[in-house]
């Protein structure tokens, strides 16, 4: 039983999550100001066209490039253009118009040229100092979208630049799926929240607050269903309560231990849905013991107890079901090359997430220094690390210079 026959690979684990998995049903309505983070659920036409009309790139003069045959033609000023202000009338041959940036061409000229290329020669004369091209620093109406087009599509996770866009589209209000509810549920007779005077054997549970924070920077909304005591009737409970719920994340109790009951109640549960238990032995390391399960239409991800370990599975499995919950198509784990700056012995028949933190050369590339305890009960590492340097199993030792694979946590969210 505990050769590595038994265990589950961790892309194995990741499939078995995500077939379970389906986007979650749901639309809300809401103002761009709350938008952001959000996924479109439809894709919001353009309601007006940007710019409206040909409008100057430049401060300087509006007028017919024909009019300008070689450098150092003089033309007569008989107009300004400003934004918000744009001149009345077309520009007469042989005259020019003083323009202002993102104001509009007016009808007739079809150059604008900057003013560091002119000279002022009297109040209303001036000389063109090059031989302009048609439609230069000019940015011709529709440049940007025109009215009834969609650049954004559905299933996009919206970014500021995103609601920049959509507020530069005159789109005052978007559709946007209604956020994943995440329910975690800690347990331990041992496990006490932050702040409690703890008595012999008694530890802080760090990992439900943790875990609420990052499902929080992933889009969801958090319910925290407390502490489960170590016994079948708590533990029914807090799985009944949590009910309702998108998805329900455990902490503790899916090890082999006697008091952990986790996988034994979710099997068992009879508290108005059936139970039913997929897997509990991962070949990983942080995060051996790691189960699969549901509740009814519920799915239950079993994390480790151990922070550490309990942080970086739902890394590994609940970031991309957590995606797959809100529509978003991209369910990849982003990982990067990086080389080594320290040495590695030889891993074992478990993948091994290594803490690590980052450095940047000028070109870019990313060298890695892996944190000589890799202690999964010691969250200060961590937490000064800047990600995970991913061994596969069996991956033989590496030297100074070796190209590597990692998750760096700023593509989670995490920094």
């Amino acid at each position: 039983m505990n050769s590595s026959a038994s265990f589950l690979s961790v892309e194995a684990a990741r499939e078995r999550i995500l077939d379970l998995i389906q986007p979650i049903p749901g639309i809300e309505t809401l103002p761009l100001a709350k938008a952001h983070g959000r996924v479109l659920a439809t894709s919001p036409a353009a309601r007006v066209t940007q710019p409206p009309a040909p409008v100057s790139a430049m401060d300087g003069y509006a007028m017919h490039a024909e009019d300008v045959p070689v450098a150092g033609t003089e033309l007569r000023l008989v107009g300004i253009s400003q934004a918000g202000t744009p001149f009345d009338g077309d520009v007469p041959r042989g005259t020019a118009i003083r323009i202002l940036t993102g104001a509009v061409v007016p009808a007739g000229a079809t150059t604008v040229v900057m003013q560091e290329e002119t000279a002022v020669i009297a109040d209303d004369m001036i000389r063109i100092d090059i031989i302009p091209a048609a439609g230069a620093n000019i940015r011709a109406a529709g440049q940007d979208f025109s009215a009834g087009e969609t650049p954004l599509a559905t299933d996009k996770q919206l970014t500021a630049r995103d609601i920049g866009l959509l507020a530069a589209m005159n789109v005052p209000q978007v559709d946007v799926r209604r956020k994943p509810v995440v329910a975690i549920l800690a347990t331990g007779d041992e496990i006490k929240t932050p702040g409690s005077a703890l008595k012999p054997g008694e530890i802080v549970g760090s990992s439900g607050t943790a875990l609420a924070a990052m499902l929080e920077s992933w889009g969801c909304e958090v319910r925290d269903m407390g502490i489960a005591a170590d016994n079948h009737e708590a533990l029914a409970a807090g799985l009944k309560a949590a009910l309702g719920a998108d998805l329900l994340l455990t902490t503790g109790g899916v090890s082999v231990g006697t008091h952990d009951l986790v996988r034994d109640a979710l099997a068992g549960f009879a508290a108005g849905a059936d139970g039913k238990l997929d897997f509990w032995r991962i070949a990983m390391r942080p995060g051996k013991p790691l189960m699969l399960g549901r509740l009814g239409d519920l799915p239950v991800i079993g994390l480790p107890g151990n922070p550490v370990s309990s942080i970086v599975c739902a890394l590994l499995f609940a970031w991309p079901a957590i995606r797959k919950l809100r529509a978003l198509t991209d369910i990849t784990l982003p990982t990067r090359p990086a080389r080594l700056l320290n040495p590695l012995a030889a891993n074992g028949q478990r993948e091994h997430y290594m803490r690590a933190m980052f450095e940047r050369d000028k070109d870019g590339q990313i060298h890695v220094k892996v944190f000589e305890s890799q202690d999964s009960a010691r969250m200060s590492t961590l937490a000064h690390a800047d990600g995970l340097l991913i061994r596969p199993i069996n991956d033989p030792a590496q030297d100074i210079g070796a190209q590597v694979t990692i998750l760096d946590f700023a593509d989670f969210n995490l920094l």
